[in-house]
């Protein structure tokens, strides 16, 4: 009984991150969850605890250097930047001061008192309101735990060492468990934690790992040694798969691979419908080495390029050459296409040491964004006359996130422009005509699109948010996180009254959100009139695809009938039912 039992399909959703099919034997890993004692120790032993605390920290500064150059050999030294955080965090003075100043007023162990001062960092960053920033606590965390492992005189964890197949299941994988572990055994990875922005996600993606994250508590629930079958497509782990399902999912791959191939000879082409209307394709990047995968992949250019990460693990604020240093390297490597810089969507209060403040109700609706940027100017300036100074290379535009209506527009444009006035006066180089435009992410803004537009050069789009807001559901909440629906009637409507008003008033539209990538939904974007799509570089080409596939006047007729129905569920099978008849091969 118990062995027909032992051979019952079962399947765990979670989210796909890194595309591929695996199969094999799993590896569960179990955290070991050891608490660090706390004692006393006299003050004559404050400078043996400060000799232990140096030696841990050149001890893992050494070990991240050689995960780096491990990283750089196999998959490139772009990859291997992901762990300058973590070197940033051991040689991080403010931290390792506040470390030294608490030794000697608690007067006990320093791994204890290094892991509560990390810890204190690492929460107060999670607490940040972007997805992306969120997951980069998970940076300090790993090289807390590293540090005191150092110090307590911890071997690496077993699974790194494994030399035979297997599926890694763990709660959390960190960066450097993925740089250490023994890539050539780990045929997928899957989490219980993370999402798609997660460093486990990037890292998977970049070395061709299938990998799903999201899967809740399934390390408290499956044991070592199971045969499963992951699928980083659509975010499963299929325990015991029958016959049936391993025979579908070869012919997928079989098929999958058919339309690789087609794909890798779109590059060079243009991402036009049949009947005419270019769709502009650009990027999403989080990081400047991400800029190569943009032409790489057939993008014009960068349509969000998020600028949190100048803000991230510090405790100094990123002074004005710096930011100019990194936007100008972007532009140049992006040219002649555009590239758009966002001003940082950061809650004001977040990040310990380089921005202060206190915590927040409800961060998500909080002091952030261009609100914190208007009531810092000194911070708000520097970032944007580095971006003006960058666009003397001629093809930057900028952007501001979470404006609200005409005021804080105009506030904002108030300050751009003593910005080029001053810089004028200076002497400095720059491009009068540089481009402004406004995400368009809280419902408010949409609502005043028409106002909005007669002020600026273009919209563009943060879906992720404008859902949310639009129909109260916080997408990271798991309780209401199925609620959370892009075709929902009333953010139809949203959508098209911000592309009517930017087109009335001669000014582009874009769309810069999850929705741009979710092929299902690409005939909705183009009917409604948006001009340019911005998703993640390596779905440029399905994307191109699509738009190649369809009709500028069939997707109109798809929105005119779909503005008639009254269900999320049912808009979205009338769209998925065109995408289907047009390039299902994509769809999976």
């Amino acid at each position: 009984m118990s062995g027909d039992k032992a051979k019952q399909e079962t399947r765990f959703q979670a989210v796909g991150v890194s595309p591929g099919v695996a199969r094999g034997a799993l590896y569960v890993v179990r955290d070991d969850g050891d608490e660090i004692p706390r004692h006393r120790i006299e003050a004559s032993e404050i400078p043996n605890e400060i000799g232990r605390f140096e030696t841990a920290l050149i001890q893992t500064r050494s070990q991240i250097l050689e995960m780096q150059e491990r990283i750089a050999q196999s998959i490139g030294a772009k990859d291997a930047g992901i762990f300058d955080a973590h070197l940033l965090v051991v040689e991080d003075r403010t931290l390792i001061d506040e470390v030294l100043r608490k030794l000697q007023a608690d007067l006990c162990n320093v791994e204890f008192v290094f892991q509560e001062v990390a810890t204190h960092y690492a929460h107060t960053l999670s607490q940040i309101d972007d997805p992306y920033l969120r997951e980069r606590a998970l940076d300090i965390q790993d090289v807390t735990r590293r540090v005191v492992r150092n110090l307590q005189g911890k071997a690496p964890k077993d699974f790194l060492g494994l030399t035979h197949p297997h599926i890694l299941l763990a709660h959390n994988i960190t960066p450097s468990d993925t740089a250490t572990m023994n890539r050539e055994y780990v045929l997928g990875l899957a989490t219980d934690l993370g999402s798609r922005t997660s460093h486990t996600a990037i890292m998977a993606r970049s070395l061709g790992i299938p990998a799903i994250v999201g899967l809740h508590n399934a390390t408290e629930k499956l044991e070592t040694g199971r045969e499963v079958l992951l699928d980083g497509y659509n975010g499963l782990l299929i325990l015991d798969p029958t016959p049936e399902t391993l025979w579908h999912y070869g012919e997928l791959e079989h098929q999958r691979s058919l339309v690789a191939e087609k794909l890798t000879g779109l590059r060079e082409t243009k991402s036009t419908t049949r009947d005419g209307r270019h769709i502009v394709l650009s990027a999403n990047i989080e990081l400047p080495d991400e800029v190569e995968a943009a032409p790489r992949n057939g993008a014009e250019g960068i349509g969000l390029y998020r600028t949190e990460f100048l803000y991230l693990n510090r405790t100094t604020l990123p002074s004005e050459e710096e930011q100019y240093a990194t936007y100008r390297k972007v532009a140049e490597q992006v040219q002649p296409h555009p590239l758009i810089i966002r001003t940082f969507d950061l809650g004001g209060d977040k990040l310990a040491g380089a921005l202060d403040g206190g915590d927040e109700m409800n961060p998500f609706l909080g002091h952030r964004a261009i609100r914190f940027s208007l009531e810092r100017p000194d911070i708000f300036k520097a970032q944007l006359r580095a971006i003006i100074r960058a666009s003397a290379v001629g093809n930057v535009k900028v952007m501001f996130p979470m404006i609200s209506g005409l005021e804080e527009l105009g506030r904002a444009l108030a300050v751009f422009e003593e910005c080029k006035t001053e810089l004028k006066n200076e002497g400095s180089e720059f491009d009068p005509t540089t481009e402004v435009g406004a995400m368009i992410e809280i419902p408010s803004a949409a609502m005043c699109a028409e106002r909005l537009a007669r002020e600026i050069d273009f919209f563009s789009i943060g879906t992720n948010d404008l859902i949310q807001y639009a129909i109260a559901v916080d997408r990271v909440n798991e309780r209401v996180a199925h609620l959370y629906e892009p075709t929902h009637p009333a953010v139809l409507r949203l959508l098209k009254m911000v592309a009517d008003a930017g087109h009335a008033h001669g000014i582009w539209v874009g769309v810069c959100g999850e929705m741009a990538g979710d092929l299902a939904l690409t005939p909705l974007l183009i009917g409604l009139g948006m001009d340019e799509l911005s998703v993640g570089a390596s779905l440029v080409p399905r994307v191109k695809r699509a738009v190649q596939s369809l009709t500028h006047g069939e997707c109109q007729k798809l929105v005119g009938d779909v503005l008639e129905l009254d269900t999320p569920s049912a808009i979205l099978a009338r769209c998925t039912e065109m995408a289907q008849a047009h390039y299902g091969e994509l769809l999976g």
